[in-house]
């Protein structure tokens, strides 16, 4: 099929924006900083996809928070790639990070994929849950259609066992009985852990793909159980768990929260537990995001908003910093994208710092924390990260677990055909313009070497090691229990190390479309 135009093929998302705005001056623009538009000559006719991977190229060159370390059309030759997601990788090996030498988008879990982009075809979309390049999950939006189980494979590959990290709520698994903790070996009426490479596949199948299964294993307590689950459509809740704990004169509330997701599906939970802290006189807080692979900024500053104190009202947050180019203006091929009504495009959007700068607005009544400790492991990203690095200026912050996964930056999507193209397009920052974590958060103190954590007891449980640590601090000062101890790991409840991860979680940071604000 031939198509006129370059962008002939895209279609676009409607939005209605709303939001008020900043008082924080932009950065001086002189003929030494202003941004040079690239000028690329792309063919006007071709097929469909030819078409597309050249939308998809055009965009990055001008909407791409690194864009001006593409090379030009001829150079790069979009047409030549076999997939848009090939594209979108071979795009995203420009922009190194001098500290490294490798791209930003380098990732670590699988060096052929980007850490960050990705492109979605919303025609294949899974109606209930969808995560990119994954099979089931619970979705941002809080939907799931699966069994309810994130699980970790752990031990050596000749002696594993299958581990329940979390159990997704209100899920067929929650309603079964399963917790955090238990392990399987016998799943339909077939025994795992003796050849790790040979039965991955069969496994995962069997917990990610099939309709029904039957799980043989124990329980954290060395219960025997046997149980049968049938795959169903749920609606999660975004809480694993929320406890107070009474420790002498601390007071502290615990909250295991397991993605940002959308406001509907959040914010009625964030409203349910800090109340409850509140009514219990909380004086400190173990916020546990060690799955949390991020998900909507808007979500992200309302708890960030229940846990700041009323004091900081009015002080900045964090910025939201794109690129010189949408800064000043010339991104001209946003106009494209339709945005809201009266002719309104993604042109007309104010890309700012002045206009993406975010105020701390108190909500809640807990008006009385302390300290804050959070949880964290590879699993913690996106907007988990941006918690975190928006609070660290202004309360007492400590973090325990391994290390994060290194996610400072965010997209809105572009809508290009039948396709979402989520390109990174900003970066955050505190108010003391601190970022650029782009190897993830140290902790304050490791509880494991070895991964993300070592799932042997429910969340919220004191002989789990990383929410023990936590605990320890907010009572003793230390991470340790040991009187006069220094800041050492704590010691992990089980040795076994994790085996290939089944990585089914979303990691990104999305700026709702509908929060971005139109240049005044």
């Amino acid at each position: 099929m031939l198509l006129s135009g370059f962008l002939a093929a895209a279609l676009v998302l409607t939005i209605i924006v709303s939001g008020c705005k900043k008082d924080i001056p932009d950065p001086p623009t002189n003929p030494s900083t202003v941004a040079k538009t690239p000028d690329d000559k792309a063919p006007t006719t071709g097929t469909r996809d030819q078409l597309t991977k050249d939308s998809i190229f055009l965009y990055a060159r001008q909407v791409y928070l690194w864009y001006d370390a593409i090379p030009d059309y001829q150079t790069f030759n979009p047409r030549s790639y076999n997939s848009y997601s090939s594209e979108i990788f071979a795009l995203t090996r420009f922009g190194k990070d001098p500290l490294t030498g490798l791209p930003y988008e380098y990732n670590e879990e699988d060096s052929n994929s980007p850490k960050f982009s990705y492109v979605s075809d919303i025609t294949q979309k899974n109606p209930i849950a969808y995560i990119p390049a994954t099979t089931a999950s619970v979705d941002i939006e809080g939907n799931g259609n699966d069994f309810g189980l994130l699980v970790s494979p752990r031990g050596e590959e000749t002696n594993y066992s299958i581990y329940v990290k979390a159990v997704y709520g209100n899920s067929p698994a929650e309603r079964a009985g399963f917790k955090r903790g238990d392990r399987f070996n016998i799943i339909n009426d077939k025994p795992f852990g003796k050849n790790f490479n040979a039965e991955y596949n069969i496994f995962y199948n069997a917990l990610f793909v099939g309709s029904s299964i039957t799980i043989e294993g124990t329980t954290s307590n060395n219960t025997p159980f046997k149980r049968t689950l049938y795959r169903a459509v749920y609606n999660s809740s975004p809480i694993y768990k929320d406890s107070v704990y009474l420790a002498g004169q601390n007071k502290i509330g615990y909250i295991s929260y397991a993605r940002f997701s959308n406001e509907s599906n959040s914010l009625p939970e964030f409203s349910r537990v800090f109340k409850k802290f509140s009514d219990a006189g909380v004086t400190d807080l173990i916020v546990d995001l060690r799955y949390n692979g991020g998900g909507y900024v808007g979500t992200a500053e309302h708890l960030i908003n229940y846990i700041a104190p009323l004091s900081l009202n009015g002080k900045i947050m964090f910025s939201e910093v794109y690129n010189q180019l949408m800064q000043q203006k010339k991104a001209a091929i946003l106009s494209k994208q339709p945005f809201g009504r009266n002719g309104q495009t993604y042109a007309n959007v104010d890309y700012s710092i002045k206009g993406n700068t975010n105020y701390f607005q108190k909500l809640g009544t807990l008006n009385t924390i302390n300290k804050v400790v959070f949880i964290i492991t590879e699993g913690t990203a996106s907007a988990s990260e941006l918690v975190i690095n928006s609070l660290k200026p202004h309360i007492d912050v400590k973090i325990v677990g391994s290390k994060s996964y290194g996610k400072p930056v965010g997209y809105f999507p572009i809508r290009i055909d039948k396709y979402d193209v989520y390109l990174s397009m900003f970066e955050t920052r505190n108010s003391k313009g601190e970022g650029r974590y782009y190897n993830g958060f140290e902790p304050d103190t490791k509880v494991s070497t070895t991964d993300d954590d070592n799932p042997n007891f429910d969340f919220g449980d004191l002989r789990e090691a990383s929410f023990k640590a936590a605990y320890n601090y907010i009572t003793k000062g230390t991470f340790v229990s040991e009187a006069g101890a220094k800041i050492l790991s704590v010691k992990p409840e089980i040795e076994a190390k994790p085996l290939k991860p089944l990585n089914r979680e979303f990691k990104g940071m999305i700026h709702n479309p509908s929060d971005l604000n139109l240049t005044k």
